[in-house]
């Protein structure tokens, strides 16, 4: 989510040899029509997506459904972990404006409010843990 990098390629190459597990597993894209399918296998099993072990197998769709919007539909396969797959999809629409990397930056609400909220423990004379400070 934060630090992976995924890169799919797209060359019709097979996985990586099952021996070779990743933590965000082995993606490889095609294309059906226009749309984009993305199969992952060769997970190592410390990912821990909902109990899932190292059977995981992640099947992904993208589609423009117009030019505003992507439909996202996936397929989540484990049997160690589930008795048949699951799927899930969702419209993902274009948003007028920049895009930024997921990183703290200027402007980061998060780290205002994180940082408003222990000065006001500060004020109050809470330690970080957000506990009396000891003599109080």
């Amino acid at each position: 989510m934060i630090h992976e990098t995924r890169i799919v390629p797209t060359d019709n190459r097979p996985h990586a040899d099952p021996s070779l597990r990743f933590l965000i597993g082995d993606s490889r894209g095609h294309w059906e029509g226009d749309t984009l399918v993305i199969d992952t296998t060769n997970f190592n099993g410390r990912n821990s997506f909902r109990g899932s072990d190292e059977n995981l197998h992640v099947v992904e769709r993208l589609s423009r459904l117009d030019p505003e919007t992507l439909k996202y539909e996936f397929t989540v396969t484990d049997p160690s972990v589930w008795e048949k797959s699951w799927s899930g999809e969702m419209n993902i629409a274009k948003i007028d404006g920049p895009l930024f990397e997921y990183a703290c930056t200027e402007g980061n609400y998060g780290m205002r409010n994180n940082l408003s909220g222990a000065r006001a423990d500060e004020a109050a004379g809470k330690t970080p843990n957000g506990r009396a400070a000891l003599g109080e």
